[in-house]
């Protein structure tokens, strides 16, 4: 959407890192979107594999696995300058502390998206959802820089929030990815199969209800009933709805999300002495 907005801009410059076919059809073609009856397609000012091509950047916005983050900013540092601010938007809570210990003289927002989306081939990238709206920002705290980078976001008509209290919203989004990752991968099911079964739907639940615990001993705040409101959002899902880490295991490739999200519970759970036995569960067979 931003390479769509901004393709005849003077001002703004939108570089895609990409690589394989995917950077291949990019260069090419562009990138197609599929939105529901909707296509489009977008061309960034650049499509590259090589950082070195971009030249120092304002800001970088991280859309990879949680297991190709570190090489991604090794790749990166390029066109990293020391006011480059950089926003993980990946699955899991631990990315920007990750990021900073990486690169502890830049700027490291929290950031989190909802969306449905996958590759559907090289070059072609599907939104099945009905939700695609983004949060970023720190917890009590702000300047220009962000607050120009979410009128960019506005003016590409993406729904996105510039936010003071990141940590509630990060974990507030780890309520659905742990919980729903971890009982799709497990059952080797979609959503709707899941919330339409008693026995899987209590799962997810049990699942849902060992991620609060974890956040409220972290001394998360959250403003509703994180179990409810995350449960009826995945209700709101396509029935057809998979998860990220789902489809890394359909891959078969060994490389997954499980260590960084159902890993992550079982560990906080240790740290915090909190039992997590339906996480403890799917770890075991998933592993």
């Amino acid at each position: 959407m931003l390479a769509k907005s901004f393709s005849a801009s003077d001002a703004v410059e939108i570089y895609f890192l990409a690589r394989g076919k995917h950077l291949q059809r990019i260069q090419q073609d562009g990138l197609k979107v599929i939105h529901g009856d909707q296509t489009w397609i977008a061309k960034p000012t650049l499509a590259s594999d090589n950082p070195s091509d971009f030249g120092e950047v304002d800001y970088i916005l991280l859309c990879t696995k949680s297991y190709d983050l570190e090489e991604t900013i090794h790749q990166l540092k390029p066109c990293i300058g020391a006011d480059t601010i950089l926003i993980p938007f990946l699955n899991g809570v631990e990315s920007p502390e990750k990021i900073s210990a990486l690169l502890p003289q830049n700027l490291v927002l929290g950031g989190c998206v909802y969306i449905v989306s996958s590759i559907k081939e090289y070059g072609i990238v599907q939104n099945v959802g009905n939700i695609q709206t983004l949060y970023f920002g720190l917890d009590n705290s702000t300047n220009d820089k962000l607050i120009a980078l979410e009128q960019i976001f506005l003016q590409a008509k993406i729904e996105a929030t510039l936010t003071q209290n990141m940590s509630a919203v990060m974990w507030e989004k780890f309520h659905l990815v742990a919980a729903n990752s971890t009982a799709t991968s497990y059952y080797e099911n979609t959503t709707g199969e899941i919330l339409a079964d008693e026995t899987k739907a209590a799962f997810l639940l049990a699942l849902l209800q060992e991620v609060n615990q974890i956040a409220l001993a972290k001394g998360i705040s959250f403003e509703s009933d994180m179990i409810d409101a995350t449960y009826k959002k995945l209700q709101s899902f396509p029935f057809g709805a998979t998860s990220s880490m789902q489809r890394d295991f359909w891959k078969g490739d060994g490389k997954t999300e499980l260590d960084t999200i159902t890993g992550y519970v079982m560990r906080e759970g240790k740290l915090l002495n909190i039992p997590t036995p339906s996480f403890d569960e799917a770890y075991e067979k998933l592993k």
